[in-house]
C-alpha cells in the first residue's frame, strides 16, 4: 500500500501539470489561471458550508445518543475534498467536488465505507484468546488456566504484605 501512494505522489502532479497546459492552451493562460482561482474560491465557500453541515450533524447525533459513523464519514470527506479543492489542479478538484458536494458525497461515503472495511478484515490479527479463571479457583488467588488446556501450578506472591 505504501509503494501506492508513492507512485502517487510522483503520478498526480505530472498529470495536473500536463491538464492545466492542455487546457490552457485551449482557452489560453489568463483564462486558465482565473478558472483555477473560482475554482478555488468556490471550493472554499463549499468546504465552509458543508463542514458547518458535518459539524452540526455531528453534534446533532451526539447530544441524542447515536452512533456517529456517518457523520464522522461525512466529515472526513469534507476534508480531504476541501484539501483536494484547494490545490491547484483540475484533476484534483474533480476529486474534490465529488467528496463535497451533497448529492455525490454519498456515493463516496459507501466507497470509503466498502474500502475500510474490507481493509479491516485483511489487516484483522487472528483471534485472541484469553485466559480464563481456572473453575473452582479462589478468584483472587490469580490461577489462570492457559488456551492449551494445561493447568499451570503455582503460588501468587503479593509483594505488598
Amino acid at each position: 500500500m505504501g509503494w501506492l501512494i508513492g507512485l502517487a505522489l510522483l503520478v498526480v502532479p505530472i498529470v495536473e501539470i500536463y491538464v492545466i497546459i492542455q487546457v490552457g492552451q485551449v482557452i489560453g493562460g489568463w483564462p486558465t489561471v482565473a478558472l483555477l482561482v473560482a475554482e478555488s474560491a468556490l471550493g472554499a465557500w463549499l468546504v465552509k458550508r458543508e463542514g458547518r453541515r458535518a459539524w452540526n450533524a455531528l453534534q446533532n447525533s451526539l447530544q441524542t445518543g447515536k452512533l456517529p459513523g456517518r457523520e464522522l464519514t461525512d466529515g472526513a470527506l469534507v476534508l480531504i475534498g476541501g484539501t483536494l479543492l484547494l490545490t491547484p489542479g483540475f484533476v484534483s478538484d474533480v476529486f474534490g467536488f465529488f467528496f463535497i458536494l451533497p448529492f455525490t458525497r454519498p456515493l463516496a461515503r459507501r466507497l470509503v465505507t466498502r474500502f475500510v472495511s474490507r481493509r479491516a478484515t485483511t489487516l484483522t490479527p487472528p483471534a485472541f484468546t484469553p485466559f480464563i479463571p481456572n473453575p473452582g479457583a479462589d478468584p483472587g488467588a490469580g490461577n489462570r488456566r492457559p488456551p492449551s488446556g494445561d493447568v499451570i501450578q503455582g503460588e501468587v506472591i503479593d509483594p505488598d504484605k
